[in-house]
């Protein structure tokens, strides 16, 4: 998609109003999301995440002690602001450090990080497969990774239910808080038009990870994966 050249861009124009909206386009289900994959993930000493945004996973894995030092990478300067902000009210801001950057070209050196996360941004890099390949680049051997993207759901009433939200809904309630109609536009498409579940697996095997697997949640709606390096 054409929107995916000037992803930072979009993401920083409705910052402002992100954490909010996800939490109402999702009547809060996404908590219990990132609750989800941060308990699959092993207790780690230097976590990356990528796509860090508003930091809403790093701030569950923190919480949970489940990374000692966590780096965030995002190309949403506006997005990664707030995500600042939430990290020092909560007290954590000497464990975690921002950088704007792409998935793609990550200004990292190899085996830096004992796990690589990454909630609701893989659909959105340019190149799917350069990012994976720089998640296991950066990665310790023995490395974990964990990451939560969108899918879409194969029973067909809840699919029936699923493309009335989408369509009208979520584009509708995202115009009224955002102002930022082309926004949610573009995330109702990048859902519709990503891979998900064995051919995921296929694309995270094909960057050398081992023992990928991946668990739908909430009827399919999202996929929780986890691989190894």
């Amino acid at each position: 998609m054409e929107e995916k050249k000037n992803i930072g861009h979009l993401f920083d124009g409705i910052a402002g109003t992100y954490d909010q909206l996800n939490h109402i386009l999702s009547l809060n289900i996404d908590k219990y999301w990132r609750r989800k994959a941060i308990k699959s993930l092993v207790p780690s000493q230097k976590v990356l995440d990528v796509a860090i945004g508003t930091a809403d996973l790093t701030l569950e894995m923190l919480s949970r002690k489940k990374a000692n030092t966590v780096v965030g990478l995002d190309l949403s300067a506006e997005m990664m602001k707030i995500g600042e902000q939430k990290v020092a009210e909560k007290g954590y801001a000497e464990k975690v450090r921002f950088d704007l950057g792409s998935a793609q070209e990550m200004p990292y050196n190899g085996d830096a990080f004992d796990a690589v996360t990454c909630a609701y941004g893989v659909r959105n890099f340019a190149n799917l497969d350069e990012g994976l390949g720089e998640m296991f680049r950066v990665m310790k051997p023995g490395g974990q990774l964990i990451i939560l993207e969108f899918s879409y759901p194969t029973n067909p009433i809840i699919r029936l239910f699923y493309n009335f939200y989408f369509n009208n809904i979520m584009p509708f309630v995202g115009r009224i808080f955002s102002k930022d109609q082309a926004a949610y536009s573009y995330l109702n498409r990048s859902v519709k038009n990503f891979i998900w579940g064995e051919e995921m697996v296929s694309h995270l095997e094909a960057a050398g990870f081992k023992d990928a697997k991946f668990n739908t949640l909430t009827f399919g709606i999202t996929t929780l994966y986890t691989a190894r390096k």
